[in-house]
């Protein structure tokens, strides 16, 4: 089997309130992103603290953590979240720019899930719907494969999937994907569940439907914690790669994505499965050298 690659995922919408350890600021970024780097992290995505700004804004406050780390790893593989437009869109736009600017790993929602809260009755209660139309989603894989971007796919159900299988058939799926399987609890992301639960039989599931695609692929718990759950040495014997951080998080700690990652690492080595470094991973995923790599 490859090496193992451990993204870790360092803050998302998880607030200091909720774990005083989670990177916010520019700075605190920089210096959790090569602190994972070190721990045995091989792909880091974060957030920014900057919601609604416009693209270009965006853009520069991403490398304004970013740029310190490549100047201290030049084969550090970052990669941000999706960009919401003025109007509440998802959008892929910065990715083009941050493309120029040498980042080598991109990202593509392959589909639509509800995310919500729960009410005092416990149902799921909200009215967002994270929306990736076919005609977004064929937009930013072709942002990712003029930009020579690999995309970081997120399966949040299990129609992500087979979105990313037509494109993977049809021969127009980017070179240096990565499909990461998310596993929702029953507190899910942002309170209520969505998805498959981290269970054996629906890994086996996903596997099932992923059939011969050879495509690297990763598994995460979201609002669990990984490495204490079965899954991830289940997803590890079977050949995947692990999911960690601060942004989906939800255990009964208040652990630092480096512990996260450390936790992570120790695991690969009882299953007797080395860790990959940025430099593995990006050879693992055949990630292509970009306009501005």
């Amino acid at each position: 089997m490859d090496p193992v690659i451990i993204e870790c995922a360092i803050n998302g919408v998880t607030s200091k309130a909720a774990n005083p350890h989670v990177p916010i600021a520019p700075s605190e970024i920089t210096a959790d992103a090569l602190a994972c780097m070190d721990a045995g992290a091989a792909i880091i995505h974060n957030h920014i603290d900057l919601p609604g700004v416009g693209v270009e804004r965006a853009v520069e406050r991403y490398l304004e953590a970013w740029r310190p780390v490549l100047d201290a790893r030049p084969d550090a593989l970052l990669y941000p979240t999706i960009h919401f437009d003025t109007d509440g869109s998802c959008s892929y736009e910065h990715l083009v720019a941050l493309a120029a600017a040498g980042i080598r790993v991109g990202i593509t929602d392959p589909g639509s899930v509800n995310l919500g809260v729960r009410d005092a009755d416990g149902l799921p209660s909200g009215g967002f719907v994270y929306r990736n139309s076919f005609d977004v989603i064929g937009r930013a894989f072709d942002i990712c494969r003029d930009g020579a971007l690999g995309p970081s796919l997120a399966i949040y159900e299990p129609g992500f999937l087979r979105a990313t299988l037509a494109w993977w058939r049809a021969g127009r799926l980017p070179a240096g994907a990565m499909i990461k399987l998310y596993f929702s609890t029953e507190r899910g992301y942002l309170g209520a569940p969505f998805g498959l639960p981290p269970t054996e039989r629906a890994l086996d599931a996903y596997l099932e439907v992923l059939g011969d695609c050879e495509i690297p692929w990763a598994v995460s718990i979201v609002g669990g914690d990984l490495c204490a759950d079965r899954l991830a040495g289940l997803a590890l014997e079977r050949g995947g790669n692990l999911h960690v951080g601060l942004e989906f998080y939800g255990g009964d700690r208040t652990p630092t994505n480096v512990d996260l990652v450390t936790e992570a690492v120790a695991l690969c080595q009882r299953f007797d499965r080395p860790v990959a470094t940025p430099e593995e991973a990006a050879q693992i995923l055949g990630l292509p050298r970009g306009p501005g790599g």
